[in-house]
């Protein structure tokens, strides 16, 4: 099995802490930011900061969706949701730049095997980065109204 990285980043014209905040929001900003890949979002337990649970699936593609119970940590900077249906793990992490701060996201998991893991890992962060993008570009623009 390989391991398969998305990675993205956008920068947002706020101090780190609201935007931290704002992603450590699972009641209020984060469904305001979940893009239509999204579907069938709640938070099961918490809804703010470390201890939050919520559920979703992921429609990466019309053919590929994955059910997601994600366990919320928030350590320093970073905001951790750790899939307990798989090996997915995605972190937020903010850091100032300049008068405002730059948030990247990354998820990592572990792929399938043979030659569906060559394609898994040659295709899929490239559908997964679209889908962070868009993500992030709604993070940036909630933040900053």
């Amino acid at each position: 099995m390989a391991q398969v990285t998305a990675t993205q980043s956008v920068t947002v014209a706020a101090a780190p802490d609201k935007v931290l905040a704002a992603l450590a929001d699972y009641a209020t900003t984060r469904p305001q930011i979940l893009t239509e890949h999204y579907r069938d979002y709640r938070v099961v337990e918490g809804g703010e900061g470390t201890g939050t649970v919520a559920e979703w699936i992921l429609q990466a593609t019309a053919k590929r969706s994955r059910n997601v119970r994600a366990t919320v940590t928030v350590d320093g900077g970073t905001v951790t949701e750790t899939d307990a249906n798989s090996t997915m793990v995605t972190t937020y992490t903010v850091v100032a730049a300049g008068s405002g701060a730059t948030v990247t996201t990354t998820t990592s998991w572990q792929g399938a095997g043979g030659i569906g893991g060559f394609f898994e890992k040659t295709f899929a962060p490239k559908g997964l980065n679209r889908i962070q993008a868009e993500l992030l570009g709604k993070l940036k623009a909630v933040v900053e109204a």
